[in-house]
């Protein structure tokens, strides 16, 4: 298969992992249950979870079972989903569409789009913990759960948007812009990339590697989203485009400009290969999804 038609056929076999660990939508609350799966079957391009199985496979070799990751791979993407519920709230970026579709909040109030939120955080550490009767290290469970948590709360995304939202429609100079970008964008690619290589046995260096490669693939991925928002549209990206300059966001086209922050995606890229080349097993399908966050139009 050539790098495109294995993005189709791995995308969808991350989303059938996905869905395998969604909630029953079942008893008097079901509603909330509804609402989480509302907002994780409304697609997306699922890299999290597929950047944590790649990485997987980049150091397990044919000894470790790869079941023992798909919690982790179902616990990131909901993750991930549920920082989007709560971005399209009224009270942060008041967005009405996203994937395509109206927002969580539009579709079920917003009441339920909070619940909603709240329990794709908790159910996924929920799910997460599923990893520990699937595999004979659960020390190395407990590890990845910690550092799910980290990345995922005040040291890591949560973090991060918590100073976006305090800046938003003040200025901002690079220290804190690339702060944000590391924390809300680049902590929830490490966590996942850092997860795989650690449920495949990998080494502390090798580790540290992989964090620094997914802190560049997250910044050239949000830098990307910056360009995306003033050149793409609603139709192509799914979601409101001019939202950064409706909510008087600094980013980092309006901080250096259009052609440098192009410059500034293919300078992160180039060095997010430059480590992965660095690492042991194939790179291919890796260095496509890396190529893909230049060229990407939604």
């Amino acid at each position: 298969m050539n790098p495109e038609e294995r993005l189709s056929q791995y995308t969808r076999e991350v989303e059938e992992v996905i869905r395998a660990f969604l909630p029953p939508e079942k008893g008097y609350h079901k509603t909330v249950m509804e609402a989480m799966n509302y907002s994780m079957k409304a697609g997306g391009k699922r890299l999290r979870p597929l950047f944590m199985r790649e990485v997987y496979r980049l150091f397990a070799g044919s000894g470790k079972d790869e079941k023992q990751v798909e919690p982790f791979m179902a616990a990131i993407e909901m993750i991930h989903t549920f920082s989007l519920v709560h971005d399209d709230l009224p009270c942060m970026d008041n967005d009405r569409l996203r994937r395509g579709q109206p927002t969580t909040w539009v579709a079920y109030g917003y009441d339920m789009a909070v619940l909603a939120g709240d329990a794709l955080a908790i159910y996924a550490f929920e799910t997460a913990g599923r990893a520990f009767s699937m595999t004979k290290e659960p020390q190395t469970v407990g590890r990845c759960m910690e550092l799910l948590a980290r990345k995922a709360g005040i040291s890591g995304m949560i973090g991060g948007q918590t100073v976006d939202v305090e800046l938003a429609g003040r200025p901002i100079d690079k220290e804190r812009l690339d702060f944000i970008y590391k924390l809300k964008t680049g902590a929830l690619l490490e966590a996942p990339m850092m997860i795989g290589a650690i449920m495949a046995g990998a080494g502390e260096e090798q580790v540290k590697a992989v964090e620094q490669m997914a802190s560049c693939i997250g910044q050239a991925f949000q830098i990307q989203d910056d360009i995306l928002d003033l050149t793409s549209t609603t139709e192509i990206i799914g979601k409101p485009v001019l939202s950064d300059e409706k909510n008087e966001k600094t980013t980092y086209v309006s901080l250096y400009g259009m052609g440098e922050a192009q410059d500034a995606v293919r300078r992160l890229s180039g060095q997010a290969k430059e480590i992965l080349k660095s690492l042991p097993g194939n790179h291919e399908f890796l260095e496509y999804l890396i190529d893909m966050l230049i060229t990407r139009e939604k």
